[in-house]
């Protein structure tokens, strides 16, 4: 590991003058602060989206300072080196993955390439993905022969994709549905297949290492329906899996897809499993503009003017608020129907991510890495939980997303505005008053204010856009990885409940006392639930 990338994030330059600064931060409740000048001026732009942090708790000191932190940790070398297909994810010292990141190859298909040979392989490699894809695709929907698709996968193959699916639904074929299946639970599963006529139902099973437990049971789970009626399972399911997985098996599926260790599950929402979903509902025409609004932000994320790249900007906003304010917590709030998901693929991906104690030397660190990251759609959040946001004692930072105008353009005029514009209105209003408190005699009615947020703006939620903000995402995460010197690309800390989860399956199937004695604890639930309920 080149050794000027091995500095420590608490004791650098950058962070001790942000600690100094954060003693005294700007208070935000003076209402000299918060001027149309300060909005005007806390602003940045970039491929149709515009960054407003006028509301967050910074100024030109701080903002330097956080941009001095930036070049400090190597952001823009790191991030060139993960797009190039250099092996980051890798911790030195001890055994890990030691792979490359390249989820940015697979959207790599249009103007200014990468020119590094891994990264140009790697996308030529999900090039041939989405050719198989139009090609698989073009009977089928010339025939009309199937009307739904179920995706059967969990994590990454799930929540990533669902949200995409559903922020484009506007665009949906009245003649074709996509449905998820991700957690093992019965009850999902037979729900989903009990509503569907399964002689027109195709079935995609996700799972990159083919060996995926909740994926597995309820693959076999579903084909059990479509054995039951007589139809062919491997005449409806298809695959995405690993290249000579147990799931690479022609002879069980219609088609494979592949995809590469390369790319994480919950950095694959623009990898062929949002293809397959949002091609077979909306047309590889849609998928192809989502890419390129991926792409299009890839390369924006290098830029090396830190206050106008705006995955890096909104990343060092975050590092602000958690590190030096001590926020702990960061609320997403879409105010957009389409994005009611798109929180809890967030959710994953910035904390499966970022949930680390040790740096890329294999040290345990002394600061704090992820945040704790939850969201719903506003403006059923703000009759949800705002009021624990606007007067609970824990302070929580806000990410706002909104756009100008609906995606389908069918709004309604009520006493002179639209709801558009009432959402918008309420989207404002909530940066506002969070930021600026109200004072009163009355206690109950006191509002201390310096909440901060930001607000992520653009036109319209279309496909474009929709890549673009994904992307996004995934860089914020990526930069946040960076500054704290961690690796954000694997997820050991989800393997330990897998093992005892399957020692504990086995002492379900096989109920004896020489099981007992190898995992007693598991035995004793196993206990309650049989004995006692």
């Amino acid at each position: 590991m080149d050794s000027k990338f091995t500095y420590n994030f608490s004791t650098t330059p950058a962070t001790e003058i942000l600690k100094t600064f954060a003693q005294q931060p700007i208070d935000l409740t003076n209402p000299k602060v918060i001027t149309a000048e300060r909005v005007e001026k806390f602003l940045a732009e970039d491929l149709g989206f515009q960054v407003s942090y006028a509301t967050e708790r910074v100024t030109e000191d701080v903002l330097s300072a956080l941009e001095a932190l930036a070049f400090e940790a190597g952001v823009f070398e790191k991030m060139a080196k993960m797009q190039a297909g250099e092996v980051i994810n890798c911790i030195e010292g001890y055994p890990s993955e030691n792979r490359a990141v390249l989820h940015t190859a697979v959207r790599d298909f249009f103007d200014e390439p990468q020119t590094a040979k891994p990264a140009q392989e790697a996308a030529s490699l999900a090039k041939e993905q989405v050719h198989k894809l139009a090609k698989f695709l073009e009977p089928l929907n010339r025939e009309q022969r199937f009307h739904d698709l179920l995706v059967i996968g969990i994590g990454g193959s799930e929540l990533g994709p669902k949200a995409l699916y559903q922020a484009l639904e506007y665009l949906a074929n009245s003649q074709r549905k996509v449905h998820f299946a991700g957690n093992v639970d019965p009850d999902g599963l037979h729900l989903i297949l009990k509503n569907l006529d399964l002689k027109h139902t195709l079935v995609c099973v996700v799972s990159k290492s083919g060996t995926t437990l909740e994926t597995t049971v309820n693959e076999e789970f579903a084909k059990s329906y479509f054995v039951n009626l007589g139809l062919k399972p491997e005449e409806h399911f298809i695959a995405i899996t690993g290249e000579g997985s147990p799931m690479d098996n022609p002879n069980r599926y219609l088609e494979c897809f592949y995809i590469w260790d390369w790319i994480g599950g919950r950095y694959s929402g623009s990898s062929i499993i949002g293809g397959v979903i949002l091609s077979f509902a909306y047309g590889i025409d849609v998928y192809l503009e989502f890419l390129r609004g991926a792409h299009d932000m890839d390369k924006a994320a290098l830029k090396k003017k830190p206050l106008q790249n705006l995955p890096l900007l909104v990343a060092l906003l975050g590092i602000w608020n958690h590190n030096f304010l001590n926020i702990e917590t960061l609320a997403i709030i879409p105010y957009s129907q389409a994005l009611a998901r798109f929180p809890a693929h967030l959710q994953q991906l910035d904390m499966e991510s970022n949930g680390k104690q040790i740096d890329k030397l294999g040290h345990f660190v002394n600061y704090v890495t992820g945040p704790i990251l939850w969201g719903e759609p506003g403006t059923n959040a703000q009759h949800s939980f705002f009021q624990l946001i606007h007067q609970g004692k824990s302070p929580i930072a806000l990410e706002f997303i909104g756009f100008k105008e609906s995606q389908t353009k069918h709004d309604f005029s009520y006493q002179g505005t639209t709801s558009q514009e009432k959402l918008l209105s309420n989207l404002f209003a909530q940066a506002i008053a969070l930021a600026q408190g109200q004072n009163s005699d009355n206690p109950n009615k006191q509002f201390l204010g310096n909440r901060p947020s930001h607000l992520i703006l653009a036109k319209e939620l279309d496909p474009y856009r929709l890549g673009a903000l994904l992307s996004l995402y995934e860089h914020k995460t990526a930069f946040q990885g960076f500054i704290w010197n961690i690796n954000s690309f694997d997820q050991e800390g989800v393997q330990l409940g897998k093992v005892l989860a399957n020692r504990i399956i086995d002492q379900f199937a096989n109920n004896d006392k020489k099981r007992e004695a190898q995992y007693p604890i598991g035995q004793a639930y196993i206990q309650i639930i049989k004995e006692k309920l």
